[in-house]
């Protein structure tokens, strides 16, 4: 009895601590913060997931992070780079997937690595048999320095975008790019050729056609069949702009004067300018 009379005030006790302990807690910003980025580049999609640590007055590459040693880049578990398709990575090709970012910094280069491991805590247990890729990329000084760790992307085209990875005054940065031509084009095919192909379909073709400079008069020809099936101000200027592009100005200056009329009874700014350029880039 005397016993579990013991039992039962130390469990007691024990509780009783364990609430007062949680009750004790306080939530304090973390000291280096997650951080998740994404990007569309092409017809997929690139993701950082990392952490982000601050200088806080010391200085970071060559002392606290060693010059020559591999690197969870960033803080608490490795930074990953997540691809959504197959794409080119520094030029060459990765597979769709999570992979760890590791890096080897350098005072006038880094070496980057994507690796296997996606799920370790920092870089203790990294294995180079697991790496994927590896290349070197230079060391650029930033013109101010970077307080918090920072990855974000640039250089932003289309079809491809540059990873930089910034701390302290030193930039690295790669490219991933994200070859969907072949699968667009062949999209394009099938979906213009068929019996149902409508003017949104027929517009699309036409702009990737026009922005890419393809062939032109094919791009023309799906235009006209859009002004065909719909005289408004926007598949005026769609083919209009084509036309221009040609040489046809005595297409593109009448596709202009009645865009442009359409526009203003609109009310919509945009297109009058720019059927307004189309004007003006025809002599008119």
């Amino acid at each position: 009895m005397k016993n579990n009379f013991l039992q039962r005030s130390a469990l007691g006790l024990f509780l009783a601590f364990s609430i007062t302990l949680a009750q004790a807690q306080i939530q304090t910003p973390q000291p280096s913060p997650a951080a998740t980025i994404s990007q569309a580049v092409g017809l997929g999609k690139v993701t950082v997931e990392y952490s982000r640590p601050a200088l806080k007055g010391r200085t970071m590459f060559g002392t606290q992070v060693p010059y020559g040693k591999v690197w969870r880049t960033g803080a608490n578990k490795i930074t990953n780079l997540i691809l959504s398709d197959e794409m080119l990575v520094n030029g060459q090709k990765v597979a769709a997937g999570t992979y760890g970012l590791f890096t080897i910094p350098n005072q006038n280069e880094w070496t980057i690595i994507l690796s296997k491991d996606a799920n370790i805590w920092g870089a203790y247990t990294y294995k180079p048999e697991n790496d994927v890729l590896r290349f070197n990329v230079k060391a650029q000084k930033l013109a101010k320095p970077e307080e918090y760790f920072t990855i974000e992307f640039t250089d932003f085209t289309a079809s491809e975008t540059a990873v930089a990875i910034r701390w302290e005054n030193v930039q690295a940065k790669f490219s991933i790019k994200h070859d969907s031509e072949a699968k667009i084009l062949a999209e394009i095919q099938e979906k213009t050729t068929a019996s149902d192909a409508n003017i949104g379909t027929l517009s699309a073709a036409a702009n990737y056609y026009y922005d890419t400079n393809r062939d032109l008069k094919k791009a023309y020809e799906w235009a006209t069949k859009v002004v065909e099936q719909d005289q408004k101000y926007w598949t005026y200027y769609l083919r209009g702009k084509i036309a221009a592009k040609i040489g046809q100005c005595d297409v593109a200056v009448a596709d202009a004067q009645k865009g442009l009329k359409l526009a203003q009874e609109a009310g919509d700014d945009a297109y009058i300018l720019n059927h307004q350029k189309l004007l003006k880039q025809c002599g008119k």
